[in-house]
Formats: structure tokens, sequence, C-alpha cells
């Protein structure tokens, strides 16, 4: 169906394949991440592990060894950093590698590493040998995984303002569908590595979806004319520019060419648009968004996953409060406020609101580290109960997820559309800067506790 305005996006189809291309962007991390406890229990050291058997967790803080009380801490940096290393890459040469390659070649490369973790399952390895090879898969992931993150939001730029919101909105899903997944793998006895196969091979097949998504995309007619509009509108304006000159030379007086002061000429697509001047317009969305999750990455999961219930050890309560509390709650509510933006965009995009609310995120980090985190050396504990940690959890990630979508929507629209593509490219090497900023200084928060 066709309108003045273009085709429409039938049975918003275009618009749940961005969901699930957004999805297959942060599924690895999110699988990666919720499956903390098995990589912790495989970094356990031998000689403790018959006297860890029998506990339903990897034991007191005493008992962790050096690689498994700092897991959290190298696997957020191992994470964060690739992705802003190639998210900077992205944002250069992305005018030079074909979108096709940059974004099917990343899913691809993203399955076939979680189809070899899913077979190191059932691989014995020492704990420093299993730690390096999880360190260097992670680094891999998201090194294909800003690729693929940049290149999404730099095509969603192309399209109307909303198509972001699906890829927000798809990221936040994916912490759901993990933290689920890991959730009823505990409800089943997941304490065995062996369960663990199902569990990565679950992100596998999510992401094969993601590839035959991307693979209808061009199909669409709706796509298809956002994509090309540039082109065409350019085309179409020269056939009708070399008209008017010819017809304005027919009517030239004596041989003197008319001036037509109302002929406008626009871009030449070829043209590659400036990545410093596109920054310049948009660079308040961009550091906004930067700080957004500086703050999120900061303290979560490096933080937030450490803290434990006042029920204790022996509760069952205890097997699932970080899955539930931390990362099922911290998705959930994230990918509501992701959600929210695509009913209302509040405030504007030229609002002092919005930097200011995304200022006053930073009162979370002092909340969450005098919160029940174990174990601590210096700082006391203010907020012992459960409810007051779930609270900060619910307010920390609805505000994430709203905030981080509306400067990502925003961003594009500040520039002119044939600066759009680079435009998204740019923000989401900021939402990177921000990830590996708060990756750096979560080992800082870890030493003040």
């Amino acid at each position: 169906m066709t309108t003045r305005d273009g085709p429409q996006d039938r049975y918003k189809a275009v618009w749940l394949i961005f969901f699930i291309l957004g999805l297959g962007t942060l599924l690895p991390w999110n699988f990666f991440m919720t499956a903390r406890q098995y990589f912790i229990d495989r970094l356990a050291d031998p000689q403790n592990i018959s006297h860890l058997s029998n506990q339903t967790s990897v034991g007191t803080a005493s008992d962790l060894s050096y690689l498994q009380s700092m897991f959290d801490n190298f696997m957020t940096l191992c994470s964060m950093v690739p992705l802003l290393i190639f998210t900077c890459l992205n944002s250069f040469i992305h005018q030079r590698i074909p979108q096709q390659i940059r974004i099917s070649g990343s899913l691809v490369a993203i399955g076939l590493v979680f189809l070899i973790t899913a077979i190191m399952v059932k691989v014995t390895m020492d704990p420093l040998p299993f730690f390096v090879f999880t360190m260097v898969s992670i680094v891999f992931i998201n090194s294909f995984g800003a690729m693929l993150q940049g290149s999404l939001f730099g095509l969603a730029g192309l399209l109307p303002a909303s198509y972001t919101a699906p890829i927000m909105s798809g990221q936040g899903l994916a912490g759901i569908f993990a933290a689920l997944a890991m959730i009823i793998s505990i409800s089943i006895g997941a304490q065995q590595p062996e369960s663990y196969i199902g569990y990565f091979t679950t992100a596998c097949v999510a992401i094969l979806l993601a590839i035959f998504s991307y693979v209808l995309l061009p199909r669409m007619d709706f796509f298809r004319y956002y994509s090309m509009k540039d082109k065409t509108e350019y085309r179409v304006y020269n056939a009708e520019l070399e008209t008017k000159r010819d017809l304005i030379k027919k009517d030239e007086p004596n041989g003197m060419e008319q001036n037509n002061s109302k002929i406008i000429p626009v871009h030449n697509p070829d043209e590659k648009p400036s990545v410093i001047s596109i920054f310049k317009k948009l660079w308040v969305m961009a550091l906004s968004v930067c700080l957004v999750f500086t703050v999120t990455i900061g303290v979560f999961p490096s933080i937030t996953a450490k803290v434990s219930t006042t029920l204790g050890k022996e509760s069952k309560w205890d097997l699932y409060f970080i899955s539930v509390s931390c990362f099922l709650i911290f998705n959930v509510f994230d990918w509501m406020g992701r959600s929210l933006t695509a009913l209302f965009t509040w405030p504007g995009k030229d609002s002092c609101l919005l930097p200011v609310m995304v200022v006053l995120r930073v009162i979370f980090i002092p909340l969450f580290m005098l919160c029940n985190v174990q174990p601590r050396n210096h700082l006391p504990v203010i907020f012992s109960h459960d409810a007051w940690y779930i609270i900060f959890m619910i307010f920390f990630s609805i505000s994430n997820g709203y905030l981080a979508s509306l400067c990502m929507c925003f961003g594009p629209k500040k520039v002119l559309a044939h600066e759009a593509e680079t435009a998204g490219a740019v923000m989401a090497f900021f939402l990177t800067l921000g990830l590996a900023l708060g990756a750096a200084i979560s080992f800082l928060f870890q030493i003040l506790i």
C-alpha cells in the first residue's frame, strides 16, 4: 500500500524486524552476564570444589578465589572496551564496508561463538584457561556486537524517528529473555554445568531468527522506499533542474541567462558527511546517552550483582535473589522505559530538561553502594532490607531505558536527512563510550565499598 508520503509499513513488519534485530544485538551480552553463576562455579579452586559442592552458591566471600571475586569486573571490562573500539571504527568504516556485510557477518560470527561456548560446557578445563577462554569469547562477541549495533542504529536513522524505538525495545527484551531462561534453569536444577548447553543453544536459535529477519528486510517496500529515498530525490531533482535550465536558456534575452534564485541545490548523495560537523549538531544527545550508560554500567552488574538478601544463604529466596531482583527486574523495567518512547517523547529534543534528568541519575551510584553489597571493607550498610534494593533497581532501570531511548531517537533527527545514518553511528559510538567508561569506574566503586 502506497500513499502520497510513501509506502506504509504493512502489518508493522519492518518495525518487528528492527525489534528482532535489536533483540539480537544485546542477547549475547545478556546471556553471558546472566549466566555469571555458571562461570563463577567453574572458576572455583580445585581444592575448594568438594567443599562447595554441598552448597547452593559459591560460598562466602572468604571462599572465593581471585578469579571468582573479580569475574564481574573483568567481564564488564572485556565486553565494553572492544565494544567501544569497534563502535568507533564502525563510525568511520561504515561508508566503506557494505551494510549487508557488517550486519549479517556480525550475526553469523556471534552465533558461532555461542555455539562454541555451548560445546565448551562439556570440556573440562582448569580455572585459569577457562577464565581466559571466557574473556576471549566475550571480547569476540562484543567486537562483532559493536559492528552490529552501530550499523543497525545507522540503518534506523534512515527511517522515521519511531523506528529507533523498536531497536531499543528489542535490546531491553533481550535481558528479560536471558533472565527468564536463567530462572527456569535454576528451578529445574541448573547447578549441574551440563544444563547450560541448552541455555547457550537457545541464544544460537535467537541469533538465527535475527539473521532470517535481516534477510527479509530488503524485501519490504517501506524499507526500500526510505533507504533509497535520499538518492531518488536527488536524481528526480536533477532531472527537474536540467529541464528548468533548458527552458531558461530558450527564454534568455540577448543570450544572457536569467537568475533563478528559487533553485536551491541539494546535497550529492555520494558526498561523505563530516563526522565532526555532525557531532557539533548532536553533542548534547551524544554526551547525554554516554552519561546514562556510564552510570548504569558503573554499578550494574559489578556492584548490584553482589548484593546479598537479608534472609540469608539458607533461604530458597537466595537461589533466585540476584536472578530476579537484579537481572529480571532491571531488564523488565529497562524494557518498559525503552518502550515508553513509542507512546510519548517527553521532554522534547531541544529541551534542557532532558540532560538535567540524565545528570540526576548519578544519585543511584551511592544508593547501590550503601545497599547490602558483600564483601565490603569501608562503607556502612544503610539500605540493608531487600525492599530498598528492589525499589532502587526499579527506578534505576526504567530511567535508563527511557532516557537512553530518547537520546538515541532524537540524535539522528537533529541533523539533515542525508547525515542521519552517520549520526546514528556517532550516537552508537557515544553509547558504547558510556559503557566502557562505566566498566572502568566499576573497579573504583568496588574498591570504595
